[in-house]
C-alpha cells in the first residue's frame, strides 16, 4: 500500500549469552572445558561472530514473529513490561542492529532517540552535535540552520550551547536530544523512554510536539511505561510480551490487554531474591483478614507482605501504590516514616499494613514492593506484586487522608495502626509451603 510507511514480516531477533559453570571437578574435567572454549572462541573469531565468553551458551529471542505495518501520519504506542523486546524492536527499525529472521521495510528518512544523547559525540559542543546529527540523517548545514532557532528555544539551553556536552546534565542531554530528534526533517520518529528523565515541563512539551509531529504526517512510534502519556498521545498501541507480539489494536484495549497480563505475571513469575532482604509473597485483605483482589474505597487498605531477612541491620520495607497508568500516586517507607527497620535476626516475618482508608477513583491499581538498606540502597524489588481493582467510584475519585506530599503527585502513606514484624508460621503439614 503507497501509505505504509513500516512493515515487520516474521522479524526475530536472536542473542547468545554464556554463563559460567561454577563447580568442583577433576583436574581433567576443568581442561577439557577449557579448550573446548578455545576452540568454540577461535572457531567464532573465523567466522566473524562475535566471541561469546562463558563455559555453557545459552540462546536467547529478544524478539520472535513479529508482523505488523504502520501507515503515514500514525502515532504508535510501544508498550510491554521490561525485557519485552520494545528496545530491540526499535533498534532494529531505526539499522542499529540487523535481525536474526524476517525482513523490515521503512519508507522516509528515520530519527531515533533511544538513550539520552545517542548520536553525540561528548567532546564536541551542542551547537556541533546538532549539525553532527543533521550531517547524520542526511541533511545538509543549510537545512540544519533553518531549524537551528527552533530547536534551541525548544531545547531551553541556549547559555550553554557552545559547552562540550561532556559537561550537560542528564537532563540537558535529554532536552537537547530530543529538539533535535523532533525539530530535523524526518518522516519517522521512534522515542524510547528517555523522556522520563525530564521535568514535568519539558515532557509535556514534548507530547506536544509530537503531537504536531503526527499532524504534519510524520510518522512516531512512542515506546513508554507511561499508560497516560500514551493513552493522551497515541490512538493505536503494539503490546509486547517475550519478544512477541501479543496485541495490536485500539490504544484502550491494548492499556487493558497490558493490564491483565501484568496481573498474570504476577502470579506466574518468580520474584527472585534479594541480598539481604528477599519478599517472599504478599495480599491485599478484606475486612475479614483474607486474601482479596478488590478494594472498596473509603475502608482500611489492609496489605499482608511475607519477608526473609539475613538480619542485616538497617534493612526497610518500602511500599508504592500506582494507578493504572501505572503513575505513583502513594508512598510509604518502614524506616522514613516509621522509624522501624527490618528483624535483626535472620528468619521468615510477616507484617500487615494497616494504611488510612482512601477514596480511589474506579479502576486498576497496584503496590510495587521494596527492600533498601540504610533508606535508599535497593535490595530487592518486585514491581506490580500485589494488584487490585476498584469497582465504586468515589464522589472525588482521588486518594485523600495524604499528610506529606513528596513531590510529582505522590504522597505519603499514614499508617492506621503500629507496624509489627512477627515471625512466620511453619506451614502445617501436608500444607501448602512458600516458594524457596
Amino acid at each position: 500500500m503507497p501509505d505504509t510507511v513500516i512493515r515487520a514480516e516474521g522479524l526475530g531477533k536472536r542473542y547468545l549469552i554464556g554463563h559460567r559453570v561454577h563447580r568442583e571437578g577433576i583436574f581433567g574435567e576443568v581442561v577439557m572445558r577449557g579448550a573446548r572454549n578455545i576452540w568454540r572462541k577461535g572457531l567464532d573469531l573465523m567466522r566473524g561472530q562475535s566471541v561469546i565468553e562463558g563455559d555453557v551458551i545459552e540462546e536467547f529471542w529478544a524478539l520472535r514473529d513479529v508482523n505488523f505495518t504502520i501507515r503515514r501520519g500514525e502515532v504508535i504506542g510501544v508498550i510491554g513490561h521490561n525485557g519485552a523486546g520494545k528496545t530491540t524492536l526499535l533498534k532494529i527499525l531505526s539499522r542499529i542492529v540487523e535481525p536474526t529472521q524476517g525482513r523490515v521495510e521503512i519508507t522516509g528518512r528515520v530519527a531515533s532517540l533511544l538513550e539520552v544523547g545517542t548520536g553525540f559525540h561528548p567532546e564536541l559542543t551542542g551547537r556541533e552535535n546538532i549539525f553532527l546529527n543533521g550531517a547524520i540523517l542526511g541533511m545538509s548545514q543549510r537545512e540544519v540552520r533553518a531549524r537551528m532557532d527552533e530547536i534551541v528555544d525548544f531545547s531551553g539551553i541556549e547559555k550553554f550551547l557552545d559547552t562540550p556536552v561532556k559537561r550537560y546534565s542528564v537532563g540537558m542531554y535529554a532536552r537537547l536530544a530530543f529538539a533535535v530528534a523532533a525539530h530535523l526533517e524526518t518522516e519517522v520518529l521512534f522515542v524510547d523512554e528517555v523522556l522520563a528523565v525530564g521535568d514535568a515541563e519539558f515532557q509535556a512539551r514534548c507530547l506536544n510536539r509530537m503531537s504536531k509531529v503526527a499532524n504534519a504526517g510524520r510518522t512516531v512510534l512512542f515506546v513508554s511505561h507511561n499508560m497516560a502519556a500514551v493513552s493522551a498521545l497515541t490512538r493505536r498501541a503494539l503490546v509486547f510480551r517475550g519478544g512477541t507480539l501479543s496485541f495490536d489494536g485500539a490504544i484502550q484495549d491494548a492499556v487493558a490487554h497490558y493490564a491483565e497480563s501484568l496481573s498474570r505475571m504476577s502470579v506466574e513469575r518468580d520474584w527472585g531474591r534479594g541480598t539481604n532482604a528477599t519478599l517472599l509473597e504478599a495480599s491485599l485483605l478484606n475486612a475479614d483478614g483474607l486474601p482479596t483482589d478488590r478494594y472498596e474505597p473509603g475502608t482500611p487498605l489492609r496489605l499482608r507482605v511475607a519477608i526473609e531477612t539475613t538480619g542485616m541491620p538497617g534493612m526497610s520495607l518500602d511500599v508504592v501504590l500506582r494507578d493504572e497508568h501505572n503513575l505513583p500516586i502513594a508512598y510509604y517507607s518502614s524506616s522514613i516514616f516509621s522509624a522501624i527497620s527490618l528483624p535483626s535476626v535472620a528468619g521468615r516475618y510477616v507484617c500487615t499494613l494497616g494504611l488510612a482508608p482512601y477514596f480511589l477513583a474506579s479502576g486498576q491499581y497496584c503496590f510495587d514492593l521494596m527492600t533498601n538498606y540504610n533508606k535508599y540502597h535497593g535490595d530487592h524489588r518486585v514491581d506490580n506484586a500485589v494488584r487490585f481493582t476498584v469497582e465504586l467510584c468515589s464522589p472525588d475519585g482521588i486518594p485523600f487522608d495524604f499528610n506529606q506530599s513528596l513531590g510529582q503527585g505522590t504522597h505519603a502513606m499514614r499508617l492506621s495502626a503500629p507496624l509489627h514484624f512477627q515471625p512466620m508460621p511453619e506451614p502445617a503439614s501436608g500444607g501448602e509451603k512458600l516458594r524457596d
